[in-house]
C-alpha cells in the first residue's frame, strides 16, 4: 500500500491496483504548488466532510478522471445531483469495494458547503486491504469512538490530525492512538494556515516519548506500510 501526502488534509492511497484521493485540497494552497492536480489518479475520491479545505478540487479530478465519489449520504448526494458518480454511505456501515473493504466512522467536527448549507455529519474512513488496514480520522476531536475501531480492525497505520485549534493537538493524537491500539500514525492537518502551525520537532520527540512513531510527510512525498 502507498501512501502519498498531497498537503493539509489530502492523501492519496494506492492499493490492489486502484487509486484513492481522500479530501483533496491541493489547488488553493501556496504549500502545494509544485502538485499539478492534473497529475494525480483517481479512482476514488473519499470525502469525511464538507469544509471547502477538503473538497476544493474534488469536482476537477472527478471530471477528468471519472471517479467515484464516496462520503455520508448528503455529500455524495450532493455531487451525485452534479453528475457525478457516486456511492452514499453513513456512520457504521461498510461496503466492499474493488479495492477491500471501507467503513465510514464517527468524526467529532462540523460539515457544511462553502455556501453555509448542510453537510451531513462528518466521519472518518476504516480501509482494509491488501493485508494491511488503515484508519483516515478526517477532522476530529479525540473521542471514545476510536476505541471500538481495533476491536474490529487491526490497524497498520492511523492518519490523524494534530494542528489543534479545529481538531485535536499532538497530545490527544497521542492517547487516541492509544484507544486505536496502533502506533504508526501519520500526521496530518497542520501547518497549512497560521491557525494550525505545530512545533514539528517537538510533535516527533513527545511521540517518541511515548514510544510510537510519528511520520510527516514533505507535500508531494510517499510511505510504503
Amino acid at each position: 500500500m502507498k501512501i502519498t501526502f498531497y498537503g493539509h488534509a489530502c492523501i492519496g492511497i494506492e492499493l490492489s491496483g486502484k487509486s484513492i484521493l481522500i479530501d483533496p485540497f491541493i489547488s488553493a494552497n501556496p504549500k502545494a504548488s509544485h502538485i499539478d492536480i492534473n497529475s494525480i489518479k483517481a479512482d476514488y475520491i473519499l470525502i469525511t466532510h464538507a469544509h471547502q479545505d477538503h473538497i476544493l478540487d474534488v469536482e476537477a479530478i472527478a471530471k477528468r478522471t471519472n471517479a467515484v465519489i464516496v462520503s455520508n449520504y448528503e455529500i455524495a448526494v450532493h455531487f451525485g445531483n452534479k453528475g457525478f458518480a457516486y456511492h452514499p454511505m453513513n456512520h457504521g456501515g461498510s461496503w466492499n469495494f474493488d479495492f477491500g473493504k471501507l467503513k465510514y466512522v464517527n468524526a467529532i467536527h462540523t460539515s457544511s458547503f462553502p455556501d453555509g448549507t448542510y453537510g451531513g455529519q462528518p466521519g472518518g474512513f476504516v480501509i482494509e486491504g491488501e493485508h494491511k488496514n488503515i484508519y483516515i480520522a478526517g477532522d476530529t476531536a479525540l473521542h471514545q469512538d476510536m476505541k471500538l475501531i481495533p476491536l474490529r480492525t487491526q490497524l497498520d497505520l492511523a492518519v490523524l490530525p494534530i494542528g489543534s485549534n479545529f481538531t485535536m493537538d499532538v497530545d490527544d493524537a497521542i492517547i487516541a492512538s492509544d484507544f486505536l491500539q496502533c502506533e504508526k500514525i501519520l500526521g496530518y492537518h497542520y501547518d497549512t494556515f497560521g491557525y494550525i502551525e505545530i512545533d514539528k520537532s517537538n510533535a516527533k520527540k513527545k511521540f517518541f516519548d511515548a514510544e510510537k512513531d510519528l511520520m510527516l510527510l514533505e507535500i508531494g512525498d510517499s510511505i510504503f506500510i
